[in-house]
């Protein structure tokens, strides 16, 4: 666990802003499903959508895909203004939400975006191998849960090991509360089943930087499970699994939060680019 001095990281942000260009192209409501996916559902084709923000004069630039928070129940994709303007690629997703769709709809959808991303990113001027997944909230857990449950990335096609980072802000490590609520539980009890982050620890799993609110104001133990998360993950034998921690922040990090995205961000791109030279 690292205890974060917001003074300190405004500052970095800051610098971080000021030192990027600002010549950036968008695209809006681009279907991550093929056509014949969304000729058979309505809500699919209506749903299932992204925006792509990119570089205009960088090539091979870092992706950072977003999924926006809602308790999988609301939210819509945005391109955060504290993600953008740094030379590097954001894509925000949106993704089918309960109840019109139950478990594992969503999740289905999350993996289904960024192997999009995957497939895709090249035409754009981005690189393939450095595409990280990040989210807030119900994003947050949708990024653990294609980046360490292999299946979702593995039905299309993709191994999640190619994903070059998780960074998860105030996600779940057990199983998320709108599928307990379908079960029929409370908030107040736990699950870590098959839909739990906490399920599929494994040592060979992108590196992980988990962030969270203060213990004493995040959303119901939400501190505790990522803590517990990364000491399994820890225990498993992984070896890039970080916990930071926003004192005086509840469960909105963002603003704290995206200036260390960016930092872990760059720092494993800079490994990446030193292997494949």
């Amino acid at each position: 666990m690292k205890r974060i001095i917001t003074l300190v990281l405004l500052l970095i942000s800051g610098i971080t802003v000021t030192s990027q260009t600002n010549d950036h192209l968008k695209e809006f409501n681009i279907s991550y499903y093929n056509n014949s996916i969304n000729q058979s559902d309505k809500y699919i084709s209506e749903k299932c959508l992204l925006d792509i923000y990119y570089p205009g004069n960088v090539k091979d630039f870092p992706t950072i895909v977003w999924f926006h928070g809602g308790g999988l129940t609301s939210g819509d994709k945005t391109l955060p203004s504290g993600l953008l303007k740094k030379g590097i690629c954001i894509v925000s997703v949106n993704y089918r939400l309960y109840p019109n769709v139950k478990c594992p709809k969503y999740i289905e959808d999350a993996a289904a975006a960024v192997a999009w991303v995957f497939n895709n990113i090249k035409r754009y001027g981005g690189d393939p191998n450095l595409i990280f997944v990040s989210g807030h909230s119900a994003g947050a857990y949708l990024t653990s849960m294609i980046g360490l449950d292999k299946r979702w990335m593995a039905a299309n096609n993709i191994d999640a090991n190619k994903i070059a980072g998780l960074l998860p802000l105030s996600g779940n490590g057990i199983t998320h509360q709108a599928i307990r609520a379908e079960k029929g539980l409370s908030n107040m009890v736990p699950l870590v089943d098959e839909y739990a982050p906490l399920y599929h620890v494994r040592a060979d799993a992108p590196p992980l930087i988990l962030m969270t609110g203060d213990r004493e104001m995040e959303y119901i133990g939400r501190y505790e499970e990522n803590a517990f998360l990364m000491r399994m993950m820890k225990l498993v034998g992984h070896k890039e699994t970080i916990l930071y921690e926003f004192d005086g922040y509840g469960h909105d990090i963002t603003i704290p939060a995206f200036p260390l995205v960016f930092k872990h961000v760059n720092i494993i791109t800079e490994r990446i680019k030193k292997t494949q030279k």
